[in-house]
């Protein structure tokens, strides 16, 4: 008998129910169960998506869990968004209080429930939650994921794109450190086909050579120009999120920027960032610790820094001893 793939989503607003349309589109499960404190707004999209089934790759049994988060232990990977993105109008930092407090109404149900699974955090800050999720339960750190800068990346892909016109597919770029302003373009490494954008600045000057900093502060801020006409970010977000879930589910060894434990990467340890990573069936397979120039490792000092004073905030991180890490 084949083996049913559950992916579970906690948190159906804008980017949830996004997040439930982008795992289905793409057919990544059998069985989605989704949870959310409104009841309305759960039964409202278990009847719209189920409504879609016909025009999904295949069929799927959809869910209505509510607050039964521990209904979600037998999940292959989970996935979570709940948050207020009201309070995310300034910055990102703007949730610090109200993401870490909602995870704490879920995170000890559902692993004590015994979820053995893959988590993608979403939920802003991302790098504290994800921190956050690993400090309280002790749960193998590789198999909690933040998407951090994962969709940044693509943002500065997108900024790239537009400048030399080239796909942004065929374009290796990444930000690097936290989900936030302090992020940063890893430009040392930035290449198209394979060739470094400096060599093709040299030999076509017109048409790749950029203004760096203008260029990497639209990735920066690509998603408060979408929150400044629509109040919330949905589909990038939701298909980042829908693009990591497909390389746990499928195995695929998938190469990615997202967040993760550092353990001494670049001199940093104890709380996560944005490293580029390879992601599977158990989570983080491996970080790819990148060769930085001076310039970018003082900006991902400075952004480990930025994550560890907001999580310095948080009155759990204080009064809780780490966990022993747990299989």
């Amino acid at each position: 008998m084949a083996v049913l793939r559950k992916v579970g989503i906690i948190g159906i607003g804008h980017v949830g129910a996004h997040v439930a349309n982008a795992v289905l589109s793409a057919g990544l499960a059998e069985e989605l169960k989704l949870c959310d404190i409104n009841e309305q707004k759960v039964v409202s999209e278990c009847q719209d998506l189920s409504d879609t089934l016909s025009f999904y790759p295949h069929n799927c049994v959809i869910g209505n869990y509510g607050t039964q988060y521990e209904q979600l232990a037998d999940c292959d990977v989970v996935i979570n968004a709940a948050g207020d993105v009201k309070t995310s109008a300034k910055d990102r930092d703007g949730e610090l209080f109200v993401t870490t407090d909602i995870a704490r109404t879920w995170i000890s149900r559902l692993f004590n429930a015994g979820f053995h699974g893959v988590i993608i955090t979403i939920s802003n800050p991302c790098d504290v939650v994800a921190t956050e999720i690993w400090h309280i339960t002790g749960y193998d750190p590789r198999k909690i994921i933040g998407t951090g800068t994962a969709l940044d990346s693509a943002r500065l892909r997108n900024a790239i794109a537009k400048r030399v016109n080239v796909d942004q597919k065929s374009i290796g770029a990444y930000m690097l450190g936290e989900h936030g302003n302090s992020q940063f373009a890893y430009w040392s490494n930035v290449n198209i086909a394979g060739k470094p954008l400096t060599q093709l600045a040299q030999d076509n000057p017109q048409r790749f050579t950029l203004d760096e900093d203008e260029t990497e502060q639209d990735a920066r801020r690509g998603g408060y120009r979408v929150y400044a006409g629509k109040g919330c970010t949905e589909y990038a977000i939701a298909a980042t999120a829908a693009r990591l879930t497909q390389a746990v589910l499928c195995d695929e060894h998938y190469a990615a920027a997202c967040s993760t434990l550092l353990t001494g990467e670049q001199g940093e340890s104890g709380n996560y960032a944005s490293l580029p990573c390879i992601v599977g069936a158990n989570g983080v397979e491996e970080v790819l610790n990148p060769t930085l120039t001076e310039s970018e490792q003082a900006k991902f000092h400075a952004s480990c820094e930025h994550i560890r004073a907001n999580i310095a905030q948080l009155a759990w991180w204080n009064d809780e001893c780490h966990p022993t890490l747990r299989s």
